[in-house]
């Protein structure tokens, strides 16, 4: 962290991304310096008081009137941005920092201004200034959906129930939907916001276009002290659809008992396709603390296999790092399957993408890139924090080990372009903001005491930022 943050101080500063390799900055979020908003938190946390106040000192200088560009992605920039300041201001109590997260928070509030009270992916400046931001008729499921915990954060800190009103619309929404999708229980990837039909996609999801949606259901559960019965019912009623239709074990050579979550595709001949995406990973996190809050050690369980599953991923890639996307052979059942060489062989020759160097079990490795991800890192945390066993503490060592090796660089560490590799993988120029906000910080809170950051006390938004939980 210390590394990453020195580079980014030094090439980059009060822009978006350091480029690792490079040693320069880049702005990729409209030049509102996303890596030293979405740091702060990680620094406050590490001890390091000096770097969290100069940053803080710069951050609150930014002006939202200053953007390369002429729209802000409303999703990015609440879970980054506002996500950064508001916890930030959580732990520190600057109140510098409360006024700037209000300052943003007016200005992103402007994005439900529209016919239907819905809010566009494109946070469209000019058109908000004159009326005529309208949501979108092809929408990620996720970008509206993951506004909620945000929003309620400002509103409880300020006392101002406007910004809690805003998100309410949509909960509404997901909540007089759930049962009417192609998948009754799940929402679909795609949303058609601008006429306010959720249910004509045909595809369920945990991984890229849904993914944030399910854990906020569970998250705005804790964040509200369980005040507000709809959540409790939109994810209880999610994960039993999910457990249901999205969750397969893979066929393995020693039959390990893992599990990872697929695509349904409602309407063809086998609707789940048994493709894993790291960024589905955070599913094990979540079923487990799903399963402690409403006391179902079943579903505790299947967190630990599915967070499992992610663990093995890893730990079967020569690079000790798991794939952006890949494809497994299931087993017919949730109880496993023996070992067929030949049904693996037959699978991975059928497969454009196959490759000659695929681990055993897996199908194709789609996109072998890794990004410097947190979302296997972020369920080992969660596990070891709700039982305790110390074997994730040891597999987020390897995990870290691995990384480390694949990706760093002279001034921090670069995303990889194949976890296959045998060798050194070829090096990306990329270090999103998220390897400070949540890899680095999850890694760091595994080897903490477990009264740091606290699951009792604070829950995690998507971008690995601590809210307080309001206690009445």
């Amino acid at each position: 962290m210390e590394k990453s943050w020195k580079s980014y101080r030094g090439y980059a500063w009060m822009q978006d991304e350091l480029t690792p390799l490079t040693g320069r900055g880049k702005n990729t979020f409209g030049g509102w310096a996303a890596t030293l908003v979405d740091s702060m938190d990680t620094l406050w946390i590490m001890g390091l008081k000096k770097e969290f106040n100069e940053a803080a000192q710069a951050a609150v200088t930014l002006d939202w009137d200053h953007i390369q560009g002429t729209a802000c992605n409303m999703f990015e920039t609440t879970i980054r941005h506002l996500g950064g300041f508001l916890s930030a201001y959580d732990l520190s109590r600057e109140p510098a920092l409360l006024a700037k997260a209000v300052e943003l928070g007016d200005m992103l509030y402007a994005g439900f201004d529209t016919p239907n009270h819905m809010p566009p992916f494109w946070f469209d400046f000019e058109k908000a200034k004159t009326g005529r931001l309208v949501p979108d008729d092809h929408q990620p499921a996720a970008s509206a959906t993951t506004l909620s915990m945000e929003f309620t954060r400002l509103a409880q800190l300020t006392g101002n129930n406007k910004y809690y009103d805003a998100i309410a619309r949509v909960t509404d929404r997901l909540f007089e939907n759930q049962n009417v999708t192609k998948l009754p229980g799940m929402w679909p990837a795609f949303f058609d916001l601008k006429n306010g039909v959720f249910n004509h996609d045909n595809t369920f999801t945990l991984g890229a276009l849904s993914d944030s949606m399910y854990e906020y259901v569970l998250k705005m559960h804790l964040l509200l002290g369980a005040t507000e019965p709809k959540y409790e019912q939109l994810y209880l009623t999610a994960a039993d659809t999910i457990i249901k239709h999205l969750v397969f074990r893979p066929m393995t050579p020693n039959n390990l008992n893992i599990l990872f979550t697929g695509t349904y595709r409602v309407g063809d001949n086998v609707p789940l396709e048994p493709e894993g995406q790291h960024l589905a990973c955070f599913a094990g996190g979540m079923f487990a603390l799903g399963g402690r809050v409403f006391g179902i050690p079943e579903h505790v369980d299947i967190g630990a296999r599915l967070t499992n599953g992610c663990i093995w991923a890893y730990n079967s890639f020569p690079t000790g790092v798991a794939p952006e996307i890949f494809k497994l052979v299931p087993c017919k059942s949730l109880k496993g399957c023996k070992w067929d060489e030949n049904r693996w062989l037959e699978a991975v020759n059928t497969d454009m993408d196959g490759r000659d160097t695929l681990p055993k079990g897996f199908q194709n490795a789609r996109d072998p890139s890794y990004m410097l991800r947190p979302e296997a890192l972020e369920s080992v945390f969660i596990l070891y924090r709700i039982t305790g066993h110390e074997e994730y503490r040891e597999a987020a060592w390897r995990m870290f080990q691995s990384i480390q090796n694949a990706t760093e660089t002279i001034y921090g560490n670069a995303a990889i372009r194949d976890v296959t590799s045998a060798g050194k993988p070829e090096q990306i120029d990329s270090m999103e903001s998220f390897w400070m906000a949540e890899t680095l910080k999850y890694l760091y809170l595994i080897f903490s005491p477990t009264d740091t950051i606290s699951l009792d006390d604070y829950v995690l938004n998507t971008e690995a930022h601590p809210f307080r939980i309001r206690r009445e």
